[in-house]
């Protein structure tokens, strides 16, 4: 088993939140309007779940080369919110063999500052670039 090297992003801003929706089209108020969210019982704007997915995937893509990616799919388990800075932790778990190609599996985490897991992953790799 090996341990990667963890990944420290930036306070998520409300800013960013904005800009994503633009970007993928989901314009869910919960996600831009403080108002909205709060009525929804939210207490405040939350993150897109894809956009944190998005920042565990460009960890992956520190790790390995986006060729050696073979599977990438992850559980969401908190919300996350506009000033909270996230790290994105890795480890390889096993090697194996598929269609002839040396894989290595492998989960990462996402936490906030307070240890709050806001999202595990599983992923696989190649062993080498194609």
């Amino acid at each position: 088993m090996s341990t990667l090297h963890p990944v420290l992003k930036q306070a998520v801003t409300h800013t960013q939140l904005v800009r994503y929706a633009g970007a993928s089209g989901d314009f869910n108020p919960i996600h831009t309007v403080v108002p909205a969210a709060e009525q929804a019982g939210l207490g405040g704007v939350i993150a897109h779940g894809m956009l944190i997915m998005g920042m565990a995937g460009e960890a992956l893509t520190q790790w390995f080369s986006r060729k050696q990616l073979r599977s990438f799919k992850v559980r969401f388990s908190e919300m996350t919110r506009p000033g909270e800075r996230l790290t994105i932790e890795g480890r390889l778990l096993n090697q194996v063999e598929r269609n002839g190609e040396q894989q290595a599996k492998g989960e990462l985490i996402v936490k906030n500052e307070a240890g709050e897991v806001k999202l595990k992953g599983d992923f696989e790799v190649a062993l080498s670039p194609s």
